[in-house]
């Protein structure tokens, strides 16, 4: 008896390990600041593995322990860990959208550089607001909350029990939260914007009353020089927006998938 319960045990371990391991890699696949080669291949296989290692025996042992291995189940924790990446990939969007919005402001629009992760040409204020919000992300411990949310994820879905009639609605309602990332965007970029607007207007100003006044040789410098001085001083604003945003993308994702896995059953 103590051998059957022991192959049991194992099986529901083994089981739940794999399809852990499908959820967090394409959750890991898709999500802002893991894209990237700048995190070789081997070190997201290791971390994925190590996290689905230390939550399948939470899982195997809990009551969802007659869970089975499935086409339909892998299918599905591919589409939960999907919608967990999709969702957390806005936050990155916005990030690289402010810092184009800032860069067409700085006069920065035509320099692009080679971004080694991605291999793709991107602006050079986007590739810094990046930079600038993967160090506030691990500074403020939000890679903490997002592994804490995976795990609720598997309390609100179980493991191999997400519909595949439920992804199309999903995905439908994740593409007019774009809007929502653009006009975070431009949340984050409103005091830069406002700043350098002000100087163009003061300077175009300027140069109606005394015509002789170089108006494009001091806009751009002006320009640059205020918005870089407004930027500094706007990012100690910066740890609650971004921890804001994240938070909140979170609970969309948990909820998407929740609504999926409800709305099927009922």
């Amino acid at each position: 008896m103590n051998t059957i319960d022991s192959g049991a045990n194992w099986t529901s371990f083994c089981v739940a390990l794999a399809l852990l391991f499908v959820r967090v890699s394409s959750m890991i696949a898709l999500a802002p600041f893991f894209t990237g080669r700048s995190i070789s291949i081997r070190n997201k296989a290791v971390f994925v593995l190590a996290l689905s290692w230390l939550l399948a025996p939470v899982v195997a042992g809990g009551a969802i322990a007659n869970i089975k291995l499935s086409f339909s189940g892998l299918i599905g924790e591919v589409a939960v860990g999907g919608i967990y990446g999709l969702t957390l990939s806005m936050l990155s969007e916005m990030l690289l959208l402010a810092g184009q919005i800032v860069g067409l402001q700085f006069s920065f629009s035509l320099v692009n550089l080679l971004d080694p992760a991605s291999e793709i040409q991107t602006p050079l204020m986007g590739d810094l607001f990046q930079l600038m919000g993967t160090l506030v992300l691990i500074s403020a411990g939000l890679d903490h909350v997002m592994l804490a949310s995976l795990v609720r994820s598997l309390h609100a879905v179980p493991l191999g029990g997400f519909p595949l009639d439920s992804i199309p609605s999903t995905a439908k309602t994740l593409v007019p939260m774009l809007s929502g990332s653009f006009f975070a965007a431009l949340e984050l970029a409103a005091p830069v914007l406002a700043a350098t607007v002000l100087v163009e207007i003061s300077v175009a100003l300027m140069g109606k009353l005394s015509p002789q006044l170089p108006v494009i040789s001091l806009t751009i410098p002006l320009k640059t020089l205020t918005g870089f001085a407004m930027l500094i001083g706007s990012l100690a604003l910066w740890p609650r927006f971004i921890e804001a945003r994240f938070s909140s993308l979170l609970d969309v994702a948990e909820k998407l998938i929740s609504q999926g896995f409800t709305g099927a059953r009922g």
